[in-house]
């Protein structure tokens, strides 16, 4: 496995962008790199793969600026390039959530360590698990015990969130932990008493503790569709009418074979 996976992100406001992009996109072209790093006013979310030394150098490239230093990565290794092409975009959110008054980029919700959660999964304390990614990516594998909304885009998060109990802590994840930025500080300003985000998410709690209390895989978006507790290609291909796993050789899944 040569091809090292890398996906970190950071809130943080930013100014030129265009000048950002056009930096960006040239150091990552000159080592070979692809995948899609998408800059806006809030901050940055960067997903690449490349060599090992490659990756190595643009992260190198990015402590040499003082905004970017402390940008941590979520890391894991395939055998193939998962990306066609190196894009860098601009966009008005790093994930789009449609609410202005969520701002990463000033506040931080409480986190709460890989290590840390699990600890209270065999405790089994009395917690809300809450799962906030779209509904097909759940499909794929969560936490056990775990809810989710029945949503198809992230900024349907808010308005799905209202049907949410108040009365116990909630400790909620996503694939690398991006989203829950902005959903656990939207729960927070909605008088939510305790609110915790999982560190990294799912790909930091398997790279810590495995796949305790996890079920199935984690869906991830590029051509390796998803990665096992063990973080390597788990093999699974996608329905492409749901979007969920399939398991039978053709386009689509169980589920939709059944209603055609």
């Amino acid at each position: 496995m040569k091809i090292l996976n890398i996906a970190g992100y950071k809130f943080i406001a930013l100014e030129a962008l265009p000048t950002l992009r056009s930096l960006w996109l040239e150091e990552c072209l000159s080592r070979h790199l692809k995948g899609t790093i998408l800059v806006s006013p809030e901050g940055v979310n960067i997903t690449l793969a490349g060599l090992p030394e490659h990756i190595a150098s643009f992260k190198q490239f990015l402590r040499e600026d003082s905004r970017f230093a402390d940008m941590t990565f979520r890391e894991s290794y395939s055998a193939e390039q998962p990306f066609h092409h190196m894009r860098v975009k601009l966009k008005k959110e790093i994930i789009t959530f449609r609410r202005p008054e969520v701002r990463a980029d000033v506040e931080r919700a409480p986190s709460i360590s890989p290590r840390d959660f699990k600890k209270w999964l065999d405790e089994k304390r009395d917690i809300t698990i809450l799962d906030t990614r779209n509904e097909y990516e759940v499909r794929f594998g969560t936490f056990d015990h775990a809810e989710h909304f029945p949503i198809n885009d992230f900024s349907e998060f808010p308005e799905a969130a209202k049907q949410l109990q108040q009365d116990k802590p909630v400790v909620m994840f996503c694939t690398g932990g991006v989203r829950c930025e902005k959903a656990a500080l939207h729960l927070l300003n909605q008088g939510f008493p305790e609110v915790y985000q999982l560190d990294g998410g799912i790909l930091n709690y398997f790279a810590e503790v495995g796949g305790t209390h996890y079920h199935g895989d984690c869906f991830v978006f590029d051509h390796r569709v998803a990665v096992g507790p063990d973080l390597t290609v788990s093999g699974v291909k996608q329905c492409q009418v749901c979007e969920g796993p399939k398991v039978i050789a053709n386009d689509s899944c169980p589920t939709c074979v059944s209603l055609t």
